[in-house]
């Protein structure tokens, strides 16, 4: 399953803030970005400089307080709660640092929980999952619950859920803190094979100086905005 068509992802202006008792906290400042089919971007900064906010924006998992975000020319926060939550499955792809795999589910059914969101029913989508599964190298542990595997395997098979309907736009929010080196270069190359399958789209927000210096464009995050 691969899917040919130019993706973009195009931020203007993007602000986000929180009420207080006081005056309200801005998280995010006037945020601009543009990126296109193929494109990597490492946002590094220091905690609390608001990346993991922007990255769940992006990810339509919350909203900005002001700007605009397009994803392949749409304006996702204009859609229903319905069609956001197709959109979202059909289109994005997220990998965190906790692998959040379910822990009653085998690798396999955990791949194809994807699947099952965006379309209702995994059975035909079996193949692409094993098809995933052997690109991580994890042919052999499908049928293994999360609980049989080591941290490297449980993020290797994250990755390969978050490739399942083969997103345009793949979001990794510190995808190798808990991994060791090896471990972690391992899985940034992976995430970099894994998009340009699909020429999407890729940001990793990193505090790993050797993971963010893989990917084709660096940007720091800090006081709220991107330099």
């Amino acid at each position: 399953m691969t899917k040919s068509d130019s993706k973009s992802l195009i931020v203007k202006n993007l602000s986000r803030e929180f009420p207080t008792p006081g005056k309200p906290l801005q998280v995010l400042k006037n945020v601009n970005v543009e990126l296109h089919s193929g494109d990597s971007l490492a946002i590094v900064g220091p905690s609390g400089s608001g990346k993991s906010t922007l990255l769940n924006i992006l990810g339509t998992l919350e909203k900005p307080s002001s700007g605009s975000v397009q994803i392949n020319g749409i304006d996702p926060f204009a859609l229903s709660e319905k069609e956001l939550a197709k959109f979202r499955a059909n289109h994005i792809g997220f990998i965190f640092q906790d692998h959040h795999l379910l822990p009653n589910c085998t690798a396999l059914e955990n791949v194809l929980i994807p699947a099952v969101a965006a379309h209702g029913n995994s059975s035909k989508y079996t193949d692409r999952a094993n098809e995933l599964l052997a690109k991580v190298g994890l042919a052999d542990r499908k049928t293994h619950f999360p609980a049989e595997l080591s941290g490297g395997e449980r993020q290797r098979i994250a990755v390969a859920r978050a490739m399942m309907n083969a997103p345009g736009l793949l979001l990794c929010d510190e995808p190798t803190g808990n991994l060791d080196t090896t471990n972690s270069q391992s899985i940034g190359d992976l995430l970099r094979s894994a998009a340009a399958e699909v020429s999407a789209i890729l940001i990793v927000v990193t505090h790993n100086k050797e993971l963010a210096d893989i990917f084709s464009r660096q940007l720091r995050m800090q006081d709220g905005q991107l330099q």
